[in-house]
């Protein structure tokens, strides 16, 4: 069933709603990014540093979003596999960060992480609330939902993490909460890619 509701279903009219959610959406992870991004090399911390770069990732994925929205069902595929493979860069931009830090181990500043983590975690529900009508439209829509849910997570885990580093006065939970990040991410990489490529056999 159509979300676009009974009396709206024009193919014109659908697109234009999913540009004005993607628009929003995208200005909002675009701000987050560089707002949070600041706040990890301030605070020393990888998890919020996965969680910037999680954010830029969704930025570009809802550009290219854009892009896609009135374009034909193997264009949008296409879209798809593309944002899959930009969640995978993301995974591995942090998985660099992490060997980083076992060289050169610093303590992240946890009041930092807790306060941008439910900063990041405001804005990104606001997104996924923005998403949801749009969820079960097609494989373009589908995929930047995927990505918006990562962000909830994504967030959550690294306000358990600034506690956990105020209790234990170490690194290891914020490098133990962006290993979980890594996985999360690829495992999204790789869900994303697969409906992609079920995507591009259907439509030729």
């Amino acid at each position: 069933m159509s979300a676009c509701g009974n009396h709206d279903c024009s193919p014109n009219r659908l697109h234009e709603r999913q540009r004005g959610t993607l628009q929003a959406v995208l200005g909002i992870n675009a701000v987050m990014f560089l707002v949070i991004a600041v706040a990890a090399f301030y605070g020393r911390s990888t998890a919020l540093l996965a969680d910037s770069l999680d954010n830029l990732g969704d930025a570009l994925t809802y550009g290219l979003s854009l892009y896609a929205v009135s374009r034909s069902p193997a264009v949008k595929a296409k879209v798809a596999l593309f944002k899959g493979g930009l969640i995978f860069l993301a995974a591995s931009g942090v998985s660099a960060q992490i060997i980083y830090k076992f060289f050169v181990p610093t303590i992240p500043v946890f009041e930092v992480m807790g306060v941008f983590s439910l900063l990041g975690l405001a804005a990104n529900s606001l997104c996924l609330f923005l998403l949801q009508r749009h969820r079960r439209e097609d494989v373009n829509m589908s995929s930047v939902w995927e990505c918006s849910r990562n962000d909830i997570a994504s967030n959550l885990s690294v306000f358990a993490a600034a506690g956990a580093v105020w209790i234990t006065g170490s690194d290891w939970p914020d490098i133990a909460v962006a290993l979980g990040l890594v996985w999360f991410l690829m495992r999204s990489a790789l869900r994303v890619i697969s409906a992609a490529m079920g995507g591009l056999h259907t439509a030729t």
